[in-house]
């Protein structure tokens, strides 16, 4: 129609992007919220209470993550994304390697939710993990990154030389699994005292001292 001028593709008004940032924020929200969930009361948590926890309506969950097992993926990279970076970064900043490896594994929730429990999980959501591209690439990575750091730790003489980068993962990972999944004072400090004995029979030289007190038996039952 004469007089009127097409309109430019650049001049696209900024409610869909709006729209789209929205819908990112959701879907943040949501995988955040999830992460608490299946650390706390495991992978069978109602999904219309990680709505709740996330803030968003059953119905937006559900137009983000199909299923549980979408759920549960995207959870799972964003947690090894999340090491991965954490890990890079103590080893970009940290003067020794040994230091690095101190840092990187130190303990945290998203150590923890990187390590899901598979044998405790339904087959359908390992299948669903196993399966995932970005998970398995993201695991590759992970494993070079650590191969890298025990190794310039080694070289280094920070760490004992008879130990390789399995061992140490194999090591750090049976200290995550056993913590309790609950915010508790006296399970933190349980598992901070395992790592430090951990790490002492890992690193050449003097040792290191302990966190707290020695624990007794009772102190377990308690947790």
């Amino acid at each position: 129609m004469a007089g009127v001028r097409a309109r430019h593709p650049g001049s696209v008004p900024s409610p869909p992007q709006r729209l789209r940032a929205d819908a990112q924020r959701n879907r943040d929200q949501i995988v955040a919220a999830a992460a608490r969930a299946f650390v706390e009361d495991g992978a069978d948590v109602p999904m219309d209470e990680v709505a709740r926890i996330a803030g968003v309506g059953v119905g937006t969950l559900y137009r983000r993550f199909a299923d549980r097992e979408s759920l549960m993926v995207a959870v799972l990279q964003h947690n090894l994304e999340s090491l991965l970076e954490k890990i890079r970064t103590a080893a970009e900043e940290e003067p020794r390697a040994w230091d690095a490896l101190v840092r990187s594994m130190s303990y945290s929730r998203e150590l923890r939710g990187s390590l899901p429990m598979t044998s405790t999980l339904p087959s359908n959501l390992v299948a669903a993990i196993r399966a995932d591209p970005a998970v398995r690439r993201l695991r590759h990575e992970l494993a070079e990154v650590t191969d890298r750091l025990v190794a310039a730790a080694q070289r280094e003489g920070t760490l004992r030389s008879d130990v390789g980068a399995g061992d140490v993962a194999q090591l750090f990972t049976l200290v995550y699994r056993a913590t309790p999944t609950t915010a508790d004072e006296m399970a933190d400090l349980g598992s901070q005292r395992a790592l430090a004995v951990i790490l002492d029979g890992l690193r050449t030289g003097d040792r290191g001292s302990l966190p707290g007190g020695p624990l007794d038996t009772g102190d377990l039952e308690r947790r």
